[in-house]
């Protein structure tokens, strides 16, 4: 009866995780419940999350590319927003791998098979050939195969061959928003299985390696948060560096923005709030609000490129295989594109983790693992991720110099009437 009322997602993965960490406690790893009950249901789980990778990257990536229908606007003010986007999104990933690198989270977690997974690492392809490696020859066999780079770009050359034939091509980007929505369904279906895998998951996890598994996860929490405050303190670095604008007053006006985000966990959610504090609060033009913001909601995920990069590290650090600067390279591109396909909704940070995964050869079983820990990490990757659309925004309109700088500076209180018109 507990399980059936109105309980929250984050609330049944939390009891999933507590109750399989009991059980797995007092219950052997050979057991009967363990091998034929939890286990199949976590191979469930797993097959079912590796069953919605490929539409859902193909059609979240190609969405968001052909949203973008205004190309003489995309020209100058876009290209400014999606410079400093990706700038900012490199910076994020590659700082995550730097933390993940420094703190090591993984070090201590066992797997099982980890022979056989090394085996696969075998191979050490240089940067040519992974540039070359990621156009696809046959679209179809890279969806069949499961090649997340080669989905991914194909996407945007699809996305981008629909933008230039513009009119023409509305009645497929009818289409495309429609199997857009239908596989957001379904991955909406797979996350309200998580309670289920993490339940199976843990129950499995502990059994075999002890409770010990847990403190290794909350260090890993805390690597993840201590990533994502250096990045906000960043970006106040950029607003102070590019924009000449003290990151005090921008922190301060964003609080609100910032706060639903952390409530919803969903930045599509933030947007209209968002929109009207940077215009009232922080003199941003209409302009600029109503394009850039929203692109960079579509796009621009700086906290789940961090997450992606502390993640695949971690992962790689719990079989003990390291990665290599080729791999580094490829999970920088794939989180880099990976924070773009992730949509903005709750839980698509961690579906697109499994792109990253496999992108570098690493199991996609693990992900359950981090589950548990993972829906209020996600509420503060949400927060950061608007906090980084809006900093973007303010410093491309104080480049084209349509920022109201009288408003910008203004204290708090002389615009909250204005803000709650």
């Amino acid at each position: 009866m507990i399980w059936n009322s109105k309980l929250q997602l984050w609330h049944k993965v939390l009891i999933g995780m507590l109750l399989g960490s009991i059980i797995g406690h007092f219950v052997e790893h050979d057991s009967f419940l363990i091998a034929q009950i939890l286990s199949p249901i976590q191979t469930i789980f797993t097959n079912s999350l590796k069953m919605v990778v490929v539409p859902l990257i193909f059609f979240s990536v190609l969405y968001g590319v052909t949203s973008i229908d205004d190309t003489d606007t995309f020209g100058r003010l876009g290209s400014r927003a999606l410079m400093i986007y990706c700038i900012t999104t490199i910076i994020a990933v590659s700082t995550g791998l730097l933390f993940a690198n420094i703190f090591k989270p993984g070090v201590n977690i066992s797997a099982p098979h980890t022979g056989e997974i090394i085996q696969h690492y075998t191979s050490d392809k240089s940067i040519s050939e992974i540039l070359v490696s990621i156009v696809p020859n046959n679209p179809v066999a890279a969806m069949v195969n499961g090649n997340t780079m080669q989905v991914v770009v194909f996407a945007f050359f699809t996305g981008f061959a629909l933008i230039l034939i513009g009119e023409k091509g509305r009645l497929l980007r009818n289409y495309i928003v429609a199997s857009a929505n239908l596989v957001f369904k379904m991955v909406e279906l797979v996350i309200k299985m998580t309670p289920y895998g993490v339940f199976s998951i843990m129950a499995e996890t502990v059994s075999s390696y002890g409770t010990g598994v847990l403190i290794d996860l909350m260090k890993f929490a805390l690597v993840v948060l201590a990533a994502l405050t250096t990045h906000y303190c960043f970006l106040g670095l950029l607003l102070l560096v590019i924009g000449r604008l003290n990151p005090i007053s921008f922190y301060t006006k964003m609080a609100v923005t910032q706060a639903l985000a952390f409530a919803t966990s969903s930045t599509k959610a933030t947007l209209p709030t968002a929109m009207v504090e940077l215009r009232k609060k922080l003199g941003v033009s209409k302009q600029s609000s109503s394009f850039i913001l929203p692109l960079g909601a579509s796009m621009n995920m700086d906290a789940t490129a961090i997450y992606l990069g502390i993640c695949t590290v971690f992962f790689a650090q719990r079989i003990g295989v390291q990665l290599n600067f080729s791999q580094y390279i490829v999970v920088i591109l794939t989180a880099t594109i990976g924070s773009i396909g992730a949509a903005g909704f709750p839980g698509g940070g961690v579906l697109m983790l499994s792109m990253v995964l496999s992108s570098v050869g690493l199991p996609l079983e693990g992900i359950s693992l981090i589950l548990g820990v993972d829906r209020v990490l996600e509420m503060v990757r949400t927060s950061l991720n608007i906090t980084g659309d809006c900093a973007v925004t303010v410093i491309v309109d104080r480049m084209e110099n349509t920022l109201n700088k009288k408003v910008y500076d203004a204290p708090i209180r002389q615009l909250e009437n204005n803000t709650t018109k």
